[in-house]
């Protein structure tokens, strides 16, 4: 599967150059499926075979970046906190999620924001997804650039720069990639598994049910009452 993705994206980037390196990454920050691990040393690849150069590569990967970003943060600010809320009061229950788990995760965001926006960005699939709650959030624009930018940049540097001096050695490199994206889904499916213990199977699982559900249903309220006049 790795081995197809990459010849597709090896195309891509040799069809277009850089614009296709910026539009995989913008792609990928927005679709996560398509991973930054696979696309940015190809860039690497191309620059070490001298068909483009390395600075513009990481220039090209760091723009996609940024555009992908921009691109999340945008429909989650539009979306909105408030709206968010509601969806999660009314619906969130089939989840086991209530408005008070978003609130938390939200007073988290707000304390550590900021170094969550940065540090994610080297972080796969998660570097794809930090763009969300800094819209829900309504983070400073130029603060969401700024981190976006650092951490986007560090990112695309050490991938490409590590597709650049490995380009003789990609047989190598290729199975410890493959291993690096299992080692992510199982963790991701771990935190799944997890997340079923606690909030469906655990002996604890509905001990805080009563006072999550009054808090759903007082921002169901209050939605309608301001909405409903409208």
């Amino acid at each position: 599967m790795l081995t197809d993705l990459a010849e597709w994206v090896t195309d891509v980037i040799d069809a277009i150059g850089y614009v296709g390196v910026a539009l995989l990454v913008a792609i990928e920050n927005v679709f996560p499926p398509i991973p930054s691990e696979v696309v940015l040393p190809f860039a690497g690849f191309v620059a070490s075979d001298g068909d483009a150069n390395l600075a513009l590569m990481i220039v090209a990967a760091t723009v996609g970046s940024m555009v992908g970003a921009y691109v999340l943060y945008g429909i989650s600010a539009w979306f909105g906190q408030e709206r968010l809320h509601y969806v999660i009061a009314r619906y969130g229950r089939w989840a086991r999620l209530s408005v008070a788990d978003v609130e938390k995760a939200e007073r988290w965001f707000d304390k550590r924001g900021s170094a969550a926006e940065q540090h994610g960005r080297c972080v796969p699939l998660i570097r794809s997804l930090v763009s969300i709650p800094a819209g829900f959030g309504k983070m400073a624009l130029s603060t969401f650039t700024i981190y976006t930018l650092i951490g986007s940049l560090v990112w695309n540097t050490a991938l490409i720069g590590a597709g650049y001096l490995l380009r003789d050695q990609w047989d190598d490199v290729e199975p410890i990639m493959e291993t690096f994206q299992y080692l992510v889904i199982a963790a991701f499916l771990l935190a799944g598994l997890v997340y079923l213990w606690i909030k469906f199977l655990s002996p604890k699982a509905r001990s805080g049910e009563t006072k999550e559900r009054t808090r759903d249903e007082q921002v169901i309220a209050a939605w309608h009452a301001r909405h409903d006049k409208a």
